[in-house]
């Protein structure tokens, strides 16, 4: 599964994983406010043994088949 990554201007640390690139319009627009201006940092395959950062490779493929 391909995911891109979005990082927020407004809050330090915070970043959105995306099934689609650029598809703001599902997140919901209390989270897009509270967020400000998103800014594209990388896509990435979440496969089986890719490992990130802060999250949990699974949990992130759950959410975005999910939401």
């Amino acid at each position: 599964m391909q995911a891109f990554v979005y990082k927020s201007r407004r809050r330090a640390d915070t970043y959105i994983f995306l099934a689609a690139r650029d598809d703001f319009a599902r997140l919901p627009e209390p989270l897009r406010k509270q967020l400000g201006e998103l800014r594209f940092v990388l896509d990435v395959a979440l496969v089986e043994g890719r490992r990130l950062a802060q999250a949990d490779p699974a949990v992130v493929r759950n959410n975005l088949a999910a939401q």
